[in-house]
């Protein structure tokens, strides 16, 4: 009788333990999710390759010369898939407070080796953070994924990073754009060839994707022109790609349709990363995506400046009101909440993990679809929304915890896919390219 109790005891155990992990998969939403965040209806499949870019600049963080190597790029690749699968852990690391990386594990909803579902699929390029890696940012690759886009996503082997020298960040400032740039010609070129796990995406859609480096670096490769004082900043490394150098509009991604950047600098202490009108040159829509207290890289003057200087497109500005800088990245993961520096890798110091990607997930998706995939419906969730997300009113919804979605104008003010109890601390602009004016 004891042998029994204890089975079943250690059964229950270990299923609770799978349903724990289950739940803490970053890329499944919660039930108080917005409506958009939802994951898709294909299964994930996930793999690696390598792309080699032969005799590039580096410009090292100990102020050395650049040196050319091939610069060697590891991605990992998110697709649709044409089977279910089991899932995945990503193993990863991040660099601790003294530079020392320090690893830990990240649940994952993909699973390696699955055929690619039949059709062609947009792509994305994914760009992580300064000494981030793309296992960090799988809450969005793979929720994507399930809704028919294959992600790309490099992993650009940053030096651990140091806010105290300009020095340290000459190597993602340089290699950013050029990576960028680099990995989406490439992977269009792939796709056109139907190589790999690339045969299924479409080089004809093409969308970027970045955050903190990673969303100055697409915003480069958008058509941003780059300010003169990187030149020396990056050791000489971007001078033929600042505005007006010899090679300034190779950076530019062919096809491409569609740009997010979540948290991008405007500048680095006092080096400007954008020429004067820098930003009228992308053309591209764009949504840009920040908190309101991001001390890292600052929000007006930051990122909603940049916001307003992108002016010849149609743009979007999502704020977290009270939120900081890391709002990209999973929710920390158990072997990274021992040390501050660890945890405030991840964490916010207001807003829930889970309800931040949620969100981010919900409007990315929406944007993306209405403009890579041309699905004209999704406009209502990003088009004449309220500014203020507090504000609006559903006469119709029903009082107390109500789980239904706000189904838009002309039935409801509230934003559209959001349900009525959990759509607080936000606000939503729009800026036209033919008026300069912000929606209300």
């Amino acid at each position: 009788m004891k042998r029994w109790i204890r089975t079943v005891a250690a059964a229950g155990l270990a299923m609770a333990s799978m349903g724990a992990a289950a739940a803490d998969v970053p890329a499944r939403p919660g039930v108080d999710a917005p409506e958009l965040a939802a994951l898709g209806s294909y299964p994930i499949g996930v793999t690696d390759m390598t792309l080699v870019q032969p005799g590039q600049l580096y410009p090292l963080p100990d102020g050395s010369d650049p040196v050319a190597a091939d610069r060697r790029l590891m991605v990992k690749i998110w697709y649709p898939a044409g089977a279910t699968g089991t899932g995945t852990t990503y193993h990863t690391a991040l660099p601790g407070e003294h530079g020392q990386p320090v690893a830990f594990d990240v649940p994952g909803l993909a699973t390696r080796g699955l055929p690619a579902a039949k059709g062609r699929f947009p792509l994305v390029v994914l760009a992580h953070g300064a000494s981030n890696t793309p296992e960090v940012m799988s809450w969005l690759g793979e929720n994507l994924a399930s809704k028919g886009y294959v992600v790309v996503a490099p992993a650009f082997a940053d030096p651990a990073i140091s806010l105290r020298t300009l020095a340290s960040l000459a190597g993602p400032l340089a290699r950013r754009p050029l990576d960028i740039a680099f990995v989406a010609a490439e992977a269009q070129r792939l796709a056109r060839a139907g190589k790999g796990p690339l045969a299924a995406a479409d080089p004809e859609r093409t969308a970027l994707i970045g955050y903190s480096m990673g969303g100055y670096g697409v915003l480069a490769a958008a058509g941003g022109r780059l300010a003169p004082q990187l030149a020396p900043a990056t050791r000489g490394v971007l001078t033929p790609f600042v505005s007006g150098g010899a090679r300034a509009g190779e950076l530019k991604v062919a096809n491409l349709k569609a740009v997010v950047s979540i948290s991008p600098p405007r500048a680095l202490r006092d080096l400007p990363l954008w020429a004067d009108g820098g930003m009228t040159a992308i053309t591209a829509p764009t949504l840009f995506i920040v908190g309101s207290q991001d001390h890292v890289v600052g929000y007006d003057p930051g990122v909603r400046t940049l916001f307003r200087e992108t002016a010849h497109t149609r743009r979007y500005l999502l704020t977290f009101r009270e939120a900081a800088h890391s709002i990209a990245l999973i929710g920390a993961p158990p072997g990274m909440t021992n040390t501050f520096w660890d945890k405030d890798w991840f964490e916010d110091g207001v807003w829930r993990k889970d309800r931040l990607i949620a969100v981010q997930s919900h409007f990315i998706t929406a944007f993306l679809d209405r403009y890579v995939k041309g699905d004209v419906a999704k406009a209502a969730y990003i088009d004449g929304l309220t500014t203020d997300s507090d504000m609006g009113m559903w006469a119709a919804a029903p009082a107390g915890r109500y789980a239904g979605y706000s189904p838009g104008a002309p039935a409801s003010t509230i934003w559209k896919g959001f349900q009525p109890s959990k759509r607080a601390g936000m606000s939503f602009e729009v800026l036209s390219p033919a008026s300069g004016r912000e929606s209300e």
